[in-house]
């Protein structure tokens, strides 16, 4: 489920529509949860659909850990990628805003960390990164874990619109990581690779 206070607005022609915040988002907020209406699809069950629905799943869904296919069923599917995303997903199910986002301004990931099967060059950005990977998860997940621990220390210090869906587990993790008694587990762990 994405951030209540956001909306679908176009982006451009060529990019289609996006998420923009509609209120200010603090750093630390998480702007989305997986939740229990998304969609789990299996790889062997995508190939026995329709080409439509195979190009609805390729476009709109992301790749898990386990190398299933979540395809969201509100508006997070519309999050675009950036190489400099305000978003940043995290080994517990959900994301968080690694810098405040401000109204008006439009919600994103790096595709980088979502388990792509095939690189595309991404829309021109003031980034050294042209080209998202499948394997860029392996190549930047220290700067990432850096900035979701930073982003981590503000949690429970700003309003938090999806907490009650994050499951119990991952709450108990984080309030332990903030008493200094255990690590984050880094990003790292939602890799996928379609090679194993």
């Amino acid at each position: 489920m994405i951030h209540p206070n956001t909306e679908l607005k176009m982006v451009s022609p060529e990019m289609g529509i996006g998420v923009f915040a509609t209120k200010f988002i603090p750093k630390g907020t998480i702007t989305w949860v997986q939740d229990e209406l998304d969609i789990i699809l299996q790889p062997e069950k995508v190939k026995t659909l329709s080409e439509e629905y195979q190009a609805t799943i390729e476009k709109s869904a992301f790749r898990n850990r386990a190398g299933e296919l979540v395809l969201c069923w509100d508006n997070s599917r519309f999050v675009n990628h950036s190489f400099k995303s305000n978003c940043l997903t995290t080994p517990y199910n959900f994301e968080i805003a690694i810098r405040d986002i401000h109204p008006g301004e439009e919600l994103t990931d790096d595709y980088g960390y979502l388990n792509i099967s095939e690189p595309f060059e991404a829309f021109q950005e003031d980034s050294e990164r042209t080209v998202v990977y499948p394997d860029d998860l392996l190549r930047y997940h220290e700067l990432w874990d850096q900035q979701i621990d930073e982003a981590i220390q503000f949690i429970h210090k700003v309003p938090q619109e999806l907490i009650n869906l994050v499951h119990e587990d991952y709450k108990l993790i984080i309030d332990m990581n903030l008493k200094g008694e255990r690590k984050l587990d880094s990003i790292l762990t939602c890799y996928y690779s379609e090679a194993v």
